[in-house]
């Protein structure tokens, strides 16, 4: 959270404003590492715990390049290998598995381009 939302940058002016903010940074927190442990433990699970029908779509697009979609989410693993790699990560194969840094990165860029999927579709 300290590098990924840059909390020590901003300039909360009340403790109710950043009580507010932690909140939320917490949530987004809880999600990634527990997409990241998950992948790790049990690659062959779902991804649909943790994304959305049409996150996981958009997502499997994005990283694919195709526009036919699978019948079933793709595992969890895959999920967050296509993050990972939005925010940076080579997958070589020295490299062992993403980091939560990386995975935050490739989450806000993910965002960036689900918000601009959903504002072309009506």
């Amino acid at each position: 959270m300290k590098s990924g939302c840059k909390i020590e940058e901003k300039q909360n002016r009340t403790a109710e404003r950043l009580e507010k903010q932690l909140h939320v940074y917490s949530i987004i927190a809880v999600r990634i590492l527990g997409m990241t442990y998950l992948a790790r433990q049990q690659p062959t699970a779902s991804c649909a715990p943790f994304l959305t029908e049409e996150e996981w779509q958009v997502l499997y697009r994005i990283s694919n390049k195709t526009s036919t979609l699978p019948s079933v989410p793709p595992s969890i693993k895959e999920a967050v290998d296509s993050l990972a790699k939005m925010g940076g990560f080579l997958g070589r194969k020295a490299d062992g598995d993403p980091g939560v840094k990386v995975l935050w990165r490739g989450f806000n860029r993910f965002y960036t381009v689900l918000e601009y999927y959903q504002h072309l579709l009506p």
